[in-house]
């Protein structure tokens, strides 16, 4: 069985194909479409889902939300002891593999292959440690596929001839992607033009802002800090999420919190929500415009906009997109389960091209997406400062190559120190250093020359090689340290100990 999956930032969820070619959601052990995520650690047990995220407020010490954040965080650590230490990959490779378990005692198959999501704006260090996550969970990744992406491929699958170009919305718990795409060929191609957007922006920070509401006036009405009540804390996130749904079918609504023997009930309208997080909203407005400038497109050339992710049912989020574009946003979608969807299509697709096998969808859709981030080295100018060349600029179809000639800094120099880095600025301050890397050099003049030449490949993963330029010899593929993702020896370990681990 191959299967999609959606690792999201506070819901999963798990697709396949059915025996018609179509995907279809598979429903966990209590029965829901969508599984928290979120794990609890309780007296040597590992916890996921549901159970996990409601005794929160009990023990909140002992439960991980949100990790999705931390990927690619080589310093994130949830400590419940001294020797239990969890990484980001450790935390998210329990929750895969739950809805592994969970999937394959629903189906009474064993998942053979998987395709797992990420942000359309995650770098490489978060989309490799996401390829880990999954090796940790017992799962054979066969690629990563953008979320965007993936919903597309979903529309694409449910629908009859609607070619056109598209832009899809995606704003889930804790990230946030636009992404615009042609659909041609009666929807059996797809190519990503543009993409941009913010890891750090979703569904999580809307709840944020109710949250800060009720900590201003708990310290207006009885002159003490909620903050200081862990236990409260939790309770109060999980209501002003409940509160934050309500608000998108109701004019107001209200929550009430007991904090130090105190008790408050804070009622907020729509309207007065609206306002907390119109900044934010504003924030996506002006990546839906960077977006069409790259693609070189204007609002009319729009056909459809797609929404993808649960922060979309916010009726602010719909308005907005209608005011700035004067489109009407498709609800075609469901936006929790699309993207889970289109993921297991895109493993089917991939299983076709890898084994040969018949494919188990009515069609064979073709992908070509983009990478979202410049990628380049650091190189020092004039041996004054140091700046970033980049080499693939972002939003060029992958895979990707690119080659550029540097030159040597010293006389007779024997070593040579690569610095790999995405982003899109100069000033390596303001990039992201993936890794590097010290290769041997002949001894040559001062000034000869090197070439560098760097790839993503089709799951957003960098590759590089160096060619002595002064007589053509390959220095071979790079082993880049990456300096925020794990070693090979600490996923096999990591494999070792998840993979035996009895998760509830």
């Amino acid at each position: 069985m191959l299967v999609g999956i959606d690792l999201g930032t506070t819901f999963s969820a798990i697709a396949r194909l059915g025996a018609d070619g179509r995907a279809e959601i598979l429903t966990n052990r209590e029965g829901e479409r969508t599984t928290p995520s979120v794990v609890m650690f309780e007296d040597g047990s590992i916890i996921v889902g549901e159970q996990a995220k409601d005794n929160s407020v009990v023990d909140p010490y002992s439960v991980c939300q949100f990790v999705k954040r931390q990927m690619g965080k080589k310093a994130f650590s949830f400590d419940i002891s001294s020797d239990q230490k969890y990484s980001a990959e450790d935390i998210s490779a329990m929750i895969l593999k739950r809805l592994k378990e969970d999937a394959e005692n629903a189906t009474g198959e064993t998942i053979d292959g998987a395709v797992i999501t990420v942000p359309a704006y995650f770098d490489d260090a978060q989309r490799k440690a996401t390829q880990d996550a999954g090796e940790i969970a017992g799962l054979k990744v066969l690629g990563i596929i953008n979320e965007p992406t993936a919903a597309a491929l979903a529309y694409c699958h449910g629908q009859a001839n609607s070619d056109g170009i598209v832009m899809v919305y995606d704003v889930g718990g804790g990230t946030f992607d636009i992404t615009i795409m042609r659909l041609s060929d009666n929807l059996t191609k797809v190519d990503i033009l543009s993409t941009t957007g913010n890891r750090n922006l979703g569904g999580f920070d809307f709840d944020n802002a109710i949250i800060n509401k009720v900590i201003d006036e708990f310290k207006k009405e009885h002159n003490l800090d909620l903050e200081d009540d862990d236990v409260a804390c939790q309770d109060l996130r999980i209501k002003a999420e409940n509160l934050k749904k309500a608000l998108s079918s109701r004019p107001k609504a209200s929550l009430s919190i007991v904090s130090q023997g105190k008790p408050i009930k804070v009622e907020i309208t729509r309207e007065e929500f609206e306002a907390m997080i119109k900044s934010q909203i504003d924030s996506t407005k002006a990546s839906m415009e960077i977006a069409m400038d790259d693609a070189g497109l204007k609002w009319s050339d729009i056909s459809k906009i797609l929404l993808v992710g649960g922060s979309t049912r916010i009726p602010a989020i719909q308005n907005m997109i209608k005011d700035l574009t004067g489109i009407e946003p498709s609800h075609e979608l469901n936006p929790d389960e699309a993207v889970a969807m289109g993921a297991a299509y895109y493993a089917d697709t991939l299983n076709v091209v890898t084994t040969g096998e018949k494919p188990k969808a009515e069609k064979e859709i073709k992908v070509t997406d983009v990478n979202s981030h410049s990628l380049g080295i650091i190189t020092t100018h004039n041996g004054e400062y140091d700046i970033a060349s980049f080499i693939i600029p972002r939003n060029t179809a992958i895979p990707a190559s690119g080659e550029k000639e540097y030159y040597t800094l010293d006389e007779g120099q024997t070593s040579l120190k690569v610095v790999v880095v995405e982003g899109e600025d100069e000033d390596p301050e303001y990039d992201t250093v993936i890794g590097t890397t010290t290769l041997k050099l002949v001894p040559r003049p001062k000034g000869s020359p090197i070439g560098v030449m760097m790839q993503y490949d089709q799951n957003g993963i960098i590759h590089v090689r160096v060619k002595d330029n002064v007589d053509g010899a390959d220095l071979g593929e790079m082993h880049i340290d990456r300096e925020s993702n794990l070693s090979d020896d600490e996923i096999a370990n990591k494999k070792e100990f998840i993979g035996g681990a009895d998760i509830e």
